[in-house]
């Protein structure tokens, strides 16, 4: 049977080609520097909107890779109320969210705070304040105390994937691991982030979240390597889009006696692909900036603000009469009178398409 990469004697001295993997960082660098500069040149409001957008899509996206789907609105309204940004519709938040929201803000925003223990333990136990993960009670705010296997596959018929060093070897595993995460060194810190990714779910240090800390890791060296908590690309998005290769590569290398060449420069090109997508939303953000500078002095009620930003941010499905009333509390004939106020003022039109139900959308983008 293949040895898992912690097995060799060599671990975890890790080991790749300099060349190879040099030429995708120079891409991912120079993208990171244009987004930062593009950025930098926006006002206030459109960098926030800009933050606020990114960092939501980042939680959600996170633990929708393992499966845990989480309310766009809650987590939104959770962002905004710890960065202290006000906005229309702001909504109350499950503990759920607020967890995952805690982590993920301590790690970029606190980027430069060293790493130790005790702050991936209030992590971990933020991530499951109740102590269950689904149907499963687990140690929350401590590492595993039991062996983990990673597995799929129907009860009786499971396949592994991946066995993760003894629980005995976890907390001496993961001192090297915090050591070295916290020491200036000369790799690149977006090289490091992708390596502190691979290392940290080597170790598979808790009984659940892993995966989500691991990004969180991830996510707080990249922070590290711009010298700032404002965050313009969703890498956990970009992972989601690419979650089988994603679970495939990590498969392959960790059978590897320490070359994580391959898992490097899969890591490093997801990152890159994740930054080209920002450069698409950046047009939504300013398109969005640009419709509030020239509606400054139009006037619209609270209902129609908030139904307008929805639509901006790209409003799910179609937006009919019964929609409004729903998400905006309020009747259908003020839904109505909301919507045909919009189209007198040239802001909203009906759909071309027709049919059975009217649907409308912007008139102007």
């Amino acid at each position: 049977m293949a040895k898992y990469i912690y097995q060799y004697a060599q671990w975890p001295q890790f080991i790749w080609n300099d060349l190879e993997i040099n030429v995708i960082l120079g891409k991912v660098r120079h993208l990171q520097g244009k987004i930062i500069g593009q950025m930098g040149a926006l006002g206030f409001t459109i960098k926030e909107e800009s933050l606020l957008s990114t960092l939501t899509l980042d939680v959600l996206k996170s633990s929708e890779i393992e499966g845990v789907t989480l309310n766009y609105e809650q987590v939104r309204s959770s962002i905004a109320r710890r960065l202290g940004m006000e906005f229309a519709g702001m909504v109350h938040t499950e503990r759920d969210v607020e967890g995952v929201v805690e982590m993920m803000l301590d790690a970029t925003q606190n980027y430069n705070v060293p790493l130790n223990e005790e702050r991936l333990f209030g992590w971990h136990a933020a991530l499951f304040p109740t102590g269950w993960s689904g149907m499963h009670r687990i140690d929350t705010g401590c590492y595993r105390k039991g062996g983990m296997q990673v597995v799929s596959g129907p009860l009786g018929r499971e396949k592994i994937h991946y066995q993760a060093p003894e629980p005995a070897r976890v907390k001496l595993e993961m001192d090297v691991f915090v050591k070295w995460f916290n020491e200036e060194s000369d790799i690149d810190i977006v090289l490091k982030a992708a390596i502190a990714h691979f290392w940290f779910i080597m170790i598979h240090p808790f009984d659940d979240g892993n995966g989500r800390i691991a990004r969180a890791l991830t996510d707080m060296l990249l922070a590290r390597s711009e010298e700032s908590s404002q965050r313009f690309y969703s890498l956990s998005s970009q992972i989601l889009i690419e979650k089988k290769d994603y679970y495939d590569i990590l498969q392959k290398v960790q059978y590897t006696n320490g070359d994580i060449g391959e898992w490097l420069g899969w890591m490093l090109n997801c990152l890159y692909r994740a930054m080209k997508t920002t450069e698409k939303t950046m047009k939504r953000v300013l398109q969005k900036a640009d419709f509030w500078d020239r509606h400054k002095d139009t006037n619209l009620n609270s209902r129609q603000r908030l139904m307008l930003n929805k639509i901006l941010d790209g409003f799910d499905g179609k937006l009919k009469t019964s929609k409004w009333a729903k998400i905006a509390k309020c009747s259908a004939d003020t839904a109505l009178r909301d919507i045909k106020d919009l189209i007198e003022k040239g802001i909203l039109k009906q759909e071309a398409s027709g049919g059975r139900s009217t649907n409308y959308e912007l008139n102007e983008i």
